[in-house]
Order: C-alpha cells, then structure tokens, then sequence
C-alpha cells in the first residue's frame, strides 16, 4: 500500500439520513453471478461495468425516477447490441438503451441490463454537400450542426438540450424543440435509419433491397405489419383520428401514422421506430435531410401584462412567418436570473407578467428587413409592457443579445428546478394543444397547479401550442407523492377532454405518462399499439414498461429521492448538460454521477455494505480524476461547479503533514521552483525510459495521485535566465508563468522562448514590457488551489497580489499573464483566499492574458511579413471562462492563411499536473479531439497555456502544440527566422 494512502472516509458526508428508496445491503456486491460472468465471457471485461458504483452512477437520468440497473454494458458495435439481444432472449432479461440520459420521462432508465450507447457511438459524416448529413446515435445535436454549419445546413430538431442530448435519443423519443413543430421533427427530416431489430435482424431502410432482405429475414413481422396497415386503412374513423392527433405535437404512443405515410415494411419501421422510445429496436444509424442555416436572425423579447395577452398576439407573429415564439410565465422569467447574463432586475417583474420570445430568420438581408416589417405590423396595437429597467420591447440584430434571450428560455428546467425547494423531486411534463386554445390552457393550467398547491410556472413553444410546467415536491413525504398523483389524473383529463390535446407534444411518453396513454388514444388505438409492440419485440426484450404499462399506478413507481448534499451541489436536478464537456466522462465518472454518489452516500445509514463500497471507489472515480477545470460550471445553465466540489473533497482528504508540506512548498517556492526547473533539465538528460521508471517507483511507494509520472513529448528546461527588460519605457509589466519558467518549447522547436518572444513582439509593436527581478518564487496558486491545499494556496495567493500591486505602481500598469490558466487564476481564482486588504489591492489591478493583449495592443501596431498555411487551434478552457477564444483566433488568423478548431476541441484535462498524476484521464478526454488534429497535416499547433500544449502533444504523439505568441513572434520578424 502506498505510504501516503488517503482514508476514504475522509470523504463521507457530513450528514446521511437513511431513506426509503436507498439501494439495498444486499447490491453492495454489484451484479450478481452469473449474470456478470456471463456478459464478460460474452463481451470482455472492459465492455462490462459492475460494481455497485457503477450501477448507482447510471441509476438516475434527468427525468423523477431512479431505477438500480443489475448490469451497464459498454457496447462498441452492433455485434455487441446483437449478442446482448441474443443472451436477453436466451435468459429471459430486459434491455434498455442509455445515451445522454437527458429524457424527462424515464425512458433512459430499466433495472436489468442497460446498454450505454453514447461512449462509442459518435460520429458524422456530411452527405450530399451538406444535404444530408449520416449520424450515429451518440452524437450530440449540437456536435452535428457543428460540422453542418460549415456547409450552411442544420438539423430540423433543435430541443433545448442540444449540447447535451444525442440523436440516438431525438429519433427514438422523436424530441422537437423551439421551431421544429410537426414540419422540421424527426419524423418528417429522417430520410433513413440502420436498425437492430430484437430479433438481432439489421434493417438499412434506405437500401433498396431492404424489403426483400426484411422478408427472407422476418416474414412473419412483414405480413402482420402489412395486415396493421390495411387494418387500420380499412376504419375511415380511425384514419381520421390518427391524421387529426399529429396535426399538434404528439409524441405520445408509437407514431401509427406510419401505417397510413409507409408502404412497404421496411417504411412502416422507418416510421415507427420514431418515438417508439427503445422498445422497438436499436437506433445503428441515421440519415437526416438537413436544412438551409439561415444566418440573419431578429429577434424580441416582448413583455406582456399577462399570460392571455401574450397567448393572444401568438398567431400574429406565426402569420407573420416568426420561426420561433417561445412564451415564458412571470414565475419563470423571475426564476430566470440565477442564469449568468439574465438581467437581475427580472426578478422584480410582477407575477401576472408574460413574455413572448420571436425569433425570424433569414437568408439574406433583404429577406430580413421584410421580416422586420411584417413584425412591427403584428405589434401594432399589442399591450406591450415595460416593468423592469431593462425591457426594452425592441426587435434586436445583435448576437449577443439574442443568445442571451435563449440562454434565458432553454435554462427552464434547470433555472426554475434549480430554485425549488431543497430535497425536493422535480417533474418536467409538456403537452400541446390546439394553439388557438393556447390562452384558456394556460389559465387552466396555472390554476391547476395552484389548487394542488405546487408553484405555477409555466414556458413552452407557443407557436405549436406546447406548453412546459414542473413540479416539485418531496418523494420521500407519501403525502405530496398522493398531491403530485391527484394533479396528474386531473391535468390528464382536462387536456385530452377539454382541449383535446397531447399529454405528451415532444418529451415522449415515458413510465410517467405511459398509465394514460389509453386516456389520450382510446381503447382501440391503444390496443393496436400492443399489437405493434408483441410483433416487433415478441419476446418483450425491450424496454418493458417505458411506453406501455397497464399498472396504472406506474407512474408513482421509482420516484427518486433527492437528499441534501454540499450546498455547491444540491440544485442539481440531474439533467445531464454537464457531461458533454466532461474530461472524465468516458474515463471515470461525470459531474451528475458524481452528485448522484454523493447522493446515494446521504441516502444510506453510516457503515453500511452500500456506502463502504461507495466509498471506497469514489476517491479515484470521482475525487482524482476530475479535472477541475469548471467547464461543467459553464454547460450547466445554474452554474454548478462540480470540480469546486471535488477540490474540497481533495482538501476533506489531506492529513495535517500533507498540508503542512504544501505551505512549505509554497513558503519556499523560489526553491521548488530552481529545483523543478533542474528535474526537469536532468530528465532530459537522461532519457524518458529511466525518468519514467523511477517516477513510476515514487508514484507506488507514496501515491499516484501526489508524484506526477513522466511522460513522453515533456519539453526540456526553460532558459536560466528571463530576457532583460527595461521598467523606464514599459506600458505593461509582463509576468512569464512558472510552467513557462520550468519548462521550455516542444522538441525540434527552434526559436525565441515564449518569455522572448513576448518581450521581442511587445516592443516590435510599440508596446514595450518589464519583467520584474523577483518574479521567481510566485505563482498563480492554481497549484495548491487545484488539489486543495487550503494553506498554501492562501499564503500564494496573498503574495502574488501584493506582489503584482508593486510591480504594477498601485494598478496603474496592466499586468500581461503568459498563460490562460494563470490569468484566470490571478484575476480571479485567488479572490476568495485574500486578507481584505489584500482584496482591496487585488480590485486595483487590471490582469490580462497575453493573448488578448496581443490582439487589442499588438496586432493594430504589426507588420505580418510571413504566414503558415494552416493551423490548428486549441482553445484552453480557462480561455473559456474568461470569454478569449475569439481573441485566440484572431491572433492565429493573422499568422496563418487556415485555421481550424477541431469540432470535438474540448479540456484536455492536463489541469497543471494532473495528466501527469493521471495520465489515463487527458488520454481519454483528448481521444476526439487528437483524432480530429491526426487525420491531417497542420503547418501550427497553436495554444495559449503551456502544460495545455504539452497535453496536446502527449494526445497527438508530439505534433509541437505551442503558444500561438510564438508563430506571431516569427510571422513579423524582421528578418527571416525558423521557429
């Protein structure tokens, strides 16, 4: 055992409260034999998680429910989806398909065998110039209009969690969003898909042979499919139903349209298979007909006295051909100013208060003016409000703005959830009804909610008459479960026998509202659906009780509860927008699952079999291996910062010698600093085999997660000296990083040091900068701050800032940081660690990255005298929180005639050292990415923060990854140079 080995329950909640819903003792051992034996003969090792961490990481999603799978099973390909159809049919076990787990309703959830099918399941391919685009079902929406945008297309759907949701969900829950409606769906973009069939039979629809392939494979599925459709064409009544309940939203049942749009079996599955929520088949594959991205966009945020006022001026602006009209109640909008760039006067908005969010987008700017035009005539006479300072009614061009009002709508569940009362389950339901009934159904609504005692609130898509609403309340209390069971069987009745509508217009049925599927369809529809469903998946292999279930209690079956944890953490409604850019999500765990453990641990009694095991994992799979880089803070629409949390967990676990030796390092850091720069001088000396070897050693004596691992493509030593500067002339202090004081250029780099090329390029440009003599011995504190070194990092942060205050005469000078990291660490990372006296110096001081000075101050003042042809760009994420990434462009584009960022660029979760400690967690979190970079040629690999390079270079088998300072150094000296 290592001598430094921390104790895991250093890491246990301060307070557990044994619920009801808690996963039992007898779990603790993870799946059970010989279930576990058998998949791994099946399938291997690695493709088989089965420990009770990991069951309990995939037991919730974003929807209320919580369901403990036995098994997660990795698929790679379809030979793995088919062998486990073969081994469920063969043991008599269920199946259900998990990507994003960003369903509302469930349907990502089963408590036997579940399938991850996002992992190894990316990818997209452009068709057709754009046209069509092919897609595997882990992709996510937003990744795919990535790519389609540079061909000036777009995918139809567009939900509101496009960053995070994948198409393999869209198709199968066939989810909508702000202006897909019934036109742009995926039911009616889907040119094809590739299925697997229960059966293990693969389908391509769009084959031209797949009819005949289906009917050699399956003749029994084609005839009863055909005998469905004559069925249901022979019943004029029922036609006319059908045709009438897709005339709004409905993603309720399976899509029996398919019957009257397909003509042969292999068009009705292709139908089918769209909503069908994984109890039909695998989703392989899909081909989507793309369409135009029309740039030129106008839009308003129109405030309205009330929600009948706003519902009424809906079908003015859909005449007037708006793409969007997004209604958003008081309560909703008032929630809204958790969300970063929401005004904080919204909060002020009276109640009654209603806002219409109209959006027009065009091709060209002509068309955009005609827009504008009919816009201001479907005002003309509305009763327009202006409660709050900054409502300004006003159709808008600007970018900013406009994603601001988005940011503001697609936060709904998320913004309004993440206020509810703490330790409360929240529902997310939507429903669409005729839109002229739009006004009446949300009066209906909102009294509704109040006289069941639940807040209302209330957003939706009014243009397609799709409304939104949540509910909150405590699972644990079987009291409100009976409250939130009388709404439901209520609101139920009141849309299908008042309104006619949709219980479910884009979210898909789900286990919640699976118990009145037969309410909204009647019994005749509703039998035909279990037909459909016994002869397509005749063994019931698939998703049972996701879309159909007779119970009809079902929906009050698997409500989670949701303990308190860390404040930091407890918002959290588990919706998922944080995994996407998550460096460990396909390593470890993400920022949900690791709030989900959190939350399992509060749930059981202390000692447990359970929370032992818990425990015991969630010190490498959560705690070490999480970057901390607080990208997870930028996708989650309240801001959550899950690595804030797991650095605290670092600090929960350090003993008083540990903290005592990093206040030394810090203490001494001119030291460390001399002595990390010769380390790094002496490894290179003497090879990578023997400096790996012996960090190796030190890492098994003391711990891996303390002494960092050497690794190949490391750079070689920083030059002694910094170059000498003059403070007389200088219009900023320059402060070189410590990573840039240690460590040099990559290999085979020929050239100024970074610290030169800045000073050179500085005074190239009129804009001459001082170094100061005593910058050895400081630091950001992102080192200590990062692991969690609670003294440290105050004695470093507190010097760095009396230090820079010097330096820069009071503030009056800027002071120029050479890496990302240490500019966000510096201007703000360090605030909460000051004296108040030393906060009071730290607001006089102006910090600016290196690379923003380069474009506002150096870039106007230089002469470009030579450029590469291309290069390649990593955005940092410390770039992202401080809102640079433009300026990271715009330097590179001065340098090179193409640049590219990488589609999958995310972190690279070096984080300072920690790819050094886990050198497992860039591998994995740079995998996309360094596939991307590799399958070309570059003439630049371009940064902005040293070990972030050095981890580009580790991914990329040393591509020379460098700050994009250096290629601007060499693209205007004066005289020709190689670097």
């Amino acid at each position: 055992m290592p001598l430094l080995e921390p104790e895991p329950n250093a890491l246990r909640p301060a307070a557990t409260s044994p619920a009801h819903d808690r996963v039992p003792d007898k779990r603790a051992p993870g799946t059970p034999e010989p279930l576990r034996g058998d998949l791994i003969a099946l399938l291997g090792a690695e493709k088989v998680l089965h420990t009770i961490s990991d069951l309990v990481a995939y037991a919730s999603d974003a929807s209320p429910y919580r369901f403990v799978p036995q098994v997660v099973v990795l698929a790679e390909d379809i030979d793995d989806i088919s062998a486990v159809f073969s081994y469920a049919h063969g043991k008599g076990r269920n199946v259900v398909f998990r990507a994003a787990g960003t369903s509302l309703n469930g349907q990502a959830q089963g408590e036997d065998i579940l399938v991850d099918v996002r992992r190894h399941w990316a990818g997209v391919e452009v068709l057709d110039g754009g046209a069509r685009a092919r897609i595997r079902p882990g992709t996510t929406v937003w990744r795919a209009n990535a790519t389609l945008a540079r061909h000036g297309r777009l995918l139809g759907p567009d939900p509101a969690s496009a960053l995070a949701c994948t198409l393999g969900g869209v198709v199968a829950n066939n989810a909508s969003g702000m202006t897909a409606g019934t036109t742009r769906n995926s039911y009616r973009t889907l040119a094809s898909l590739t299925l697997v069939l229960p059966s293990g039979t693969i389908v391509d629809t769009a084959d031209p042979a797949a009819d005949a392939e289906l009917a050699r494979a399956e003749p029994a599925l084609c005839a009863g499919l055909l005998a469905l459709k004559a069925e249901i064409e022979a019943e004029p009544e029922l036609v006319a139903r059908i045709r009438a309940k897709y005339r709004i939203k409905n993603t309720n049942g399976y899509r029996l349209d398919a019957f009257l749009d397909g003509a042969t079996p292999a068009q009705i599955l292709r139908g089918l298979i769209v909503g069908s929520q994984g109890t039909l088949g695998f989703i392989a594959e899909t081909v989507f007909d793309t369409l135009p991205l029309e740039r030129y966009t106008s839009s308003a945020l129109l405030f309205f006295p009330t929600l009948r006022d706003a519902a009424a001026a809906v079908p003015r602006f859909n005449e007037a051909g708006a793409r969007a009209v997004e209604l958003m109640d008081g309560n909703t909008l008032r929630a809204s100013v958790s969300v970063p760039g929401v005004p904080a006067d919204w909060a002020e908005l009276p109640k009654e208060t209603a806002a219409l969010l109209v959006e027009f987008r065009a091709a060209d700017e002509s068309a955009q003016r005609a827009y504008e035009q009919a816009a201001a005539q479907a005002l003309a006479g509305r009763p327009l409000v202006a409660p709050v300072a900054s409502v300004s009614n006003a159709f808008t061009r600007d970018a900013a703005t406009i994603n601001g009002f988005w940011k503001a709508r697609k936060a709904f569940v998320t913004a309004v959830g993440g206020s509810r009362p703490a330790g409360t389950t929240l529902i997310t339901e939507d429903f669409a009804v005729p839109p002229a009934q739009l006004a009446d159904a949300c009066a209906a609504l909102l009294e509704l909610q109040a006289r069941h005692g639940f807040d209302a609130a209330v957003a939706g898509h009014a243009a397609h008459g799709n409304l939104h609403f949540l509910l909150a309340f405590d699972a644990a209390e079987p009291a409100d479960v009976a409250r939130y069971a009388a709404f439901m069987d209520e609101f139920c009745r009141l849309t299908v026998e008042r309104f006619d509508g949709s219980l479910k217009a884009e979210h898909a049925t789900g286990r919640n509202i699976a118990p009145f599927l037969e309410l909204e369809w009647g019994p005749r529809a509703t039998e035909l659906m279990w037909r459909i469903k016994t002869l397509v998946d005749p063994h019931g292999i698939l998703a049972p009780r996701v879309l159909l279930d007779r119970d009809p209690q079902a929906h009050l079956r698997g409500l989670k509860t949701i303990p308190e944890v860390e404040a930091v953490a407890d918002p959290c409604i588990e919706c998922g927008f944080c995994e996407p850019t998550c460096p460990s999500g396909d390593l470890t765990t993400t920022p949900r699952q690791r709030i989900v453990l959190r939350r399992e641990m509060t749930r059981q009694p202390t000692g447990s079999p359970v929370e032992r095991e818990l425990l015991a994992a969630y010190g490498y799979d959560a705690v070490d291996t999480c970057a901390g880089d607080a990208t997870c803070a930028l996708a989650c629409p309240v801001g959550i910062d899950t690595g804030a949390l797991m650095k605290d967990l670092r600090r929960r676990r350090h003993s008083p010698r540990e903290e005592w030796a990093a206040a030394q390092a810090a203490r001494r850091f001119k030291a460390v600093e001399r002595a990390a720069r010769l380390a790094v001088a002496a490894a290179d000396r003497i090879g990578d085999r023997l400096t790996a070897s012996v960090t190796g050693a030190a890492r098994r004596a003391v711990r891996p997660d303390l002494v960092p691992q050497w690794l190949p493509h490391l750079p070689g030593p920083a030059a002694r000296t910094l170059p000498a500067t003059q403070k007389a002339d200088a219009v900023a202090v320059y402060y070189p990083a410590c990573v840039n004081r240690i460590f040099g250029e990559p290999a085979g780099y020929r050239g100024p040091s970074l610290p030169e090329a800045v000073v050179a390029v500085s005074r190239r440009a009129g804009r001459p900068v001082w170094i100061p003599a005593d910058v050895t011995g400081t630091c950001c504190a992102t080192i200590w701050h990062s692991k969690g070194y609670e003294r440290g990092n105050a004695l470093m942060a507190n010097r760095i800032v009396e230090a820079a205050w010097g330096w820069t005469a009071g503030g009056r000078l800027p002071l120029i940081v050479d890496a990302s990291s240490c500019t966000l660490g510096i201007g703000h990372e360090v605030v909460p660690y000051l004296t108040a006296d030393n906060r009071a110096l730290h607001a006089e001081l102006t910090v600016v990255d290196s690379v923003v000075w380069a474009a506002q101050e150096l870039l106007p003042h230089l002469r470009i005298l030579r450029t590469v042809g291309s290069a390649v760009l990593h955005p940092t994420c410390s770039m992202r929180h401080l809102g640079n990434e433009g300026r990271l462009r715009e330097v590179a584009e001065a340098c090179a005639r193409e640049v590219v960022v990488p589609d999958d660029a995310g972190c690279c979760a070096f984080a300072g050292d920690r790819g050094m400690l886990h050198p497992e967690l860039t591998e994995s979190a740079t995998a996309r990415e360094a596939a991307e970079v590799t399958a070309r040629d570059f003439d630049a690999y371009l940064s902005a923060n040293r070990m972030c390079e050095v981890g580009m270079d580790h991914a990329t088998d040393g591509r020379g990854y460098r700050s994009v300072l250096l290629e601007l150094e060499r693209a205007t000296r004066p005289e020709a140079g190689r670097g």
